[in-house]
């Protein structure tokens, strides 16, 4: 109930913000629900989450109805981050190969190491989890986004504190954290030195990735520009070692020396055209929908939400375009959705799709055979639910 009391507040006030990220703080006895899903070649689902210490993977052949026996990613115990912002992420490779990263919280507060596990054999099994940044300082190493090119490279960026920790030690300022990167060549068995990809991102936004119609991961993420405008940066990850170039790409202006712990999301076209979803709050809690046209404002910006609504996500198909998001009242979350037939340009109104009067983690739009599902995690249980048309 702690939970759900902090979600209203934080989306019904004003401005919604948390200085730091919370994850690793025992405010209660209720389950975090970070959970992320995804469909392999064959149309099954595959769930990971954390529990007791163990990231666990499971599979429906049934579309969620049903999930297996959980899979242990990583028999000795550790830390887990597992809530909405910083869950386990799950992802698959050309061949079939099953990739996993989370983040896991080091002694001190707010610190973390970027961890990952592979299977080859379909899920039963999974290699020893190893650590993706060199860096091995007790600093924030965390956030982690996961994805896999278009040439079966695995590719994982996360959110890290080294060089604000380089301008402490000389007395300099640093706002905010930075976004590094990394990739392997061989099925994950390691990982290449670490990149930048560009200074002063916010500390506990989410980031996004998605792979363009030419096969490379592109991140979108929130930025901190000028002195401390929480607007939003597009890149394309290069691993050829080539450097990265972020533009900015949200121009809301919302200037707020905190972190707002909503990430956005990014779904790119066949056509490649870029459609995102973002939360600010300069004049209240709003979630946008746009489509990013770097070093400029959106194309087709849209309010798709207001005071209560959060952690949105974006899935494109063709022409079709699928909004779903969080809203959170009183008697608990709903969850919305909104869809567009003509790439964007127009959306169908606001509807509920599923609600639960406990706490839930934050929905992820899935596809299969042009048909898009939220996978949302409840503290009744996992669900998929299709995203229909009415």
């Amino acid at each position: 109930m702690r939970k759900l009391i902090l979600t209203l507040l934080l989306c019904l006030l004003p401005v919604a913000v948390m200085a730091h990220d919370m994850s690793g703080m025992a405010m209660s006895h209720e389950p975090e629900l970070g959970a992320s899903a995804a469909f392999d070649a064959h149309g099954r689902l595959w769930v990971v989450d954390a529990a007791d210490g163990h990231i666990r993977v499971r599979h429906s052949d049934d579309f969620g109805k049903t999930l297996s026996p959980p899979v242990i990613v990583n028999p000795v115990a550790e830390r887990i981050y597992d809530e909405g912002e910083n869950r386990p992420k799950i992802a698959f490779g050309p061949k079939g190969e099953l990739y996993v990263s989370w983040s896991q919280p080091r002694a001190k507060p707010w610190t973390g190491y970027v961890r990952f596990s592979s299977s080859m054999d379909g899920g039963r099994h999974f290699s020893t989890p190893i650590t993706v940044q060199h860096d091995l300082a007790d600093i924030t190493h965390r956030f982690d986004a996961l994805a896999v090119d278009g040439h079966g490279r695995v590719v994982i960026a996360w959110i890290d504190k080294r060089d604000q920790e380089a301008a402490k030690a000389k007395g300099q300022p640093y706002l905010g954290a930075a976004v590094y990167y990394s990739w392997s060549d061989n099925e994950g068995r390691s990982f290449a030195p670490d990149h930048k990809l560009m200074e002063h991102s916010c500390e506990c936004c989410r980031i996004a990735l998605a792979r363009t119609p030419s096969g490379e991961v592109a991140a979108f993420f929130r930025g901190v520009f000028g002195d401390n405008i929480r607007d939003h940066a597009y890149a394309l990850l290069p691993t050829t070692g080539a450097p990265a170039h972020a533009e900015r790409t949200t121009f809301d202006d919302w200037h707020i020396a905190a972190c707002p712990h909503q990430g956005p999301g990014l779904a790119i076209g066949a056509d490649g055209v870029r459609h995102a979803v973002w939360y600010e709050a300069k004049n209240g809690p709003t979630i946008w929908y746009g489509q990013l046209d770097p070093d400029h404002p959106a194309k087709h910006k849209l309010k798709i939400g207001g005071p209560g609504a959060g952690h949105a996500d974006v899935a494109v198909h063709g022409h079709t375009v699928w909004l779903t998001w969080n809203q959170v009242s009183a008697k608990g979350y709903t969850l919305m959705l909104r869809r567009s037939t003509d790439n964007g340009v127009h959306f169908d109104a606001a509807r509920a799709i599923s609600q639960t009067d406990g706490a839930a983690g934050s929905p992820q739009l899935l596809l299969w055979q042009a048909q898009a599902y939220v996978a949302w995690n409840t503290s009744t249980g996992f669900r998929l639910v299709p995203a229909k048309a009415q």
